[in-house]
This record gives structure tokens, sequence and C-alpha cells, in this order.
């Protein structure tokens, strides 16, 4: 799986450039909000209600969106 993710043409290799901390009822999960950000990325997956804190906030906007969500978008 490793390779298919580091060869394939619609893969982005990022690095999150600033902290943002918005995560304070589990700090660990910051760099995956961080990430997201720093990507630009559409969507953060995840089932973890943690990142509903993200829904929240005006700025920086993250599309916080379940799996069963992600799936209609995609139309899968």
């Amino acid at each position: 799986m490793l390779k298919i993710l580091t060869t394939a043409s619609n893969v982005i290799f990022a690095e999150p450039y600033f902290r943002w901390n918005l995560i304070s009822s589990d700090p660990d999960d910051n760099k995956f909000a961080d990430l997201t950000i720093s990507a630009n990325a559409n969507h953060l997956v995840t089932q973890d209600r943690d990142f509903n804190v993200l829904k929240t906030l005006g700025f920086p906007f993250v599309s916080v969106v379940k799996l069963e969500e992600f799936r209609i978008i995609l139309k899968w």
C-alpha cells in the first residue's frame, strides 16, 4: 500500500508549515488538522468526534466529513 501511495500521480506530499493547535480535546490530532490546512485539502475525512470543533471555526476553514458523507461526495 505504501508503494502505491508514494508512486500515485494524484498523491501530494505536504508538510504543515504552521501549527494551529485547534483541537484542545486531543492535541495529538492537531497534526492532521494542520496538514489538511497546509495541503489546502478539500476535506478531512474522519469518524473522530474531536475534529468536530473544526466545524465551528470561520477561519481557517476545514471541511470535516464522515466516511459516509465522503462516499456521497465521491458518488461512490
